[in-house]
């Protein structure tokens, strides 16, 4: 009897590590996951996901053959293989592809978390028959994954795709990466949370923020308000979607997607972002792309589009791999 391929897709988070097993169609026939537990060692990591996939998977090894592990983490190097200073992780610099063979024989594939959600969208979601299109996850922080004629693009050094990391102002906000008025100060879940506090401070709307303290606050509750009218909530989405357009139109001028597809928490806010968004782009790109681009939300399903991303990995590099030989 011939068994399925299935690969391992495995998206390893600051709090918890999710992994799922995945079928060229984008099938999960099993998810689950387990904490980081970021202050220990990469290897107690794998070694504790592997010792509990082996256990969940018991009963269908037979039916299954484990293609391939694709994985996404933060600050992974697609071409070395490694992640490099994580944050929330207590890593420093390792070498994850040797890692896993200690615990499987099957290809590994690593990438951001980012790259993996372009190719998951690519191969499952919004993007599916697109070759040519970006992904942007609005988060904790803006990830950006570009893919061109159907292959991602890493750069000469395997993190090329940081639009998260353009500057927006020279003069503007604080960034965690040390410089002033990057994209993800201001297109982010603690951006739209800075822009609230700035609006608070400098407008005199009526608001149900204004009693919410920043500890508190969340890009969910500012959405809940934006729809309920909230001119404080409204005003900080036109803003961020203006910031956010503009630099868009910029990168559309790089590589001249198909689509961009917005993905992650604040883009759960549907057309209260997606909308002016498209507007402001509109208004600043090059004329030779307008009205050529196309605004989309995720169609990954969000409970498993971590994992979806990180299989879409693994299966496009063994399809790379099918073609080439």
């Amino acid at each position: 009897m011939n068994k399925t391929k299935l690969v391992l897709g495995v998206d390893v988070g600051g709090t918890n590590t999710v992994f799922g097993l995945v079928d060229k169609t984008g099938n999960v026939f099993l998810i689950d996951s387990i904490p980081t537990h970021g202050d220990k060692s990469a290897e107690d990591l794998f070694k504790r996901l592997f010792e509990k996939f082996y256990q969940v998977s018991e009963d269908a090894k037979e039916d299954f053959e484990l293609a391939g592990i694709g994985i996404g983490a933060p600050n992974a190097n697609y071409y070395k293989g490694t992640v490099e200073n994580p944050p929330n992780l207590n890593w420093e610099y390792v070498d994850i592809i040797s890692l896993i063979k200690k615990f499987s024989d099957a290809p590994v594939a690593l990438t951001n978390d980012a790259n993996a959600a372009a190719l998951g969208e690519m191969y499952y979601g919004a993007a599916k028959g697109m070759k040519d299109l970006i992904v942007i996850t609005l988060g904790t922080g803006l990830g950006s994954g570009i893919v061109v004629n159907g292959n991602l693009v890493y750069g000469h050094d395997g993190f090329a795709g940081e639009i998260g990391h353009t500057i927006y102002d020279p003069q503007g906000r604080q960034c965690g990466c040390g410089r002033k008025g990057c994209l993800e100060t201001y297109a982010s879940a603690p951006g739209i949370k800075r822009t609230v506090m700035e609006l608070i401070a400098n407008t005199n709307f009526k608001s149900k923020l204004r009693s919410v303290s920043y500890e508190s606050l969340d890009a969910k509750f500012i959405t809940e308000l934006a729809l309920q009218g909230d001119k404080i909530a409204l005003e900080a989405f036109d803003f961020t979607a203006k910031v956010l357009g503009i630099k868009l139109a910029d990168a559309i001028a790089h590589t001249s997607p198909e689509a961009i597809i917005l993905f992650g928490g604040l883009a759960n806010a549907g057309d209260l972002l997606l909308v002016p968004t498209k507007k402001y782009l509109e208004e600043n790109v090059f004329h030779v792309f307008r009205n050529k681009v196309k605004i989309l939300k995720s169609e990954l399903n969000e409970g498993k589009s971590a994992v979806l991303g990180a299989a879409a990995l693994i299966w496009h590099e063994l399809n790379t791999m099918v073609i080439n030989q």
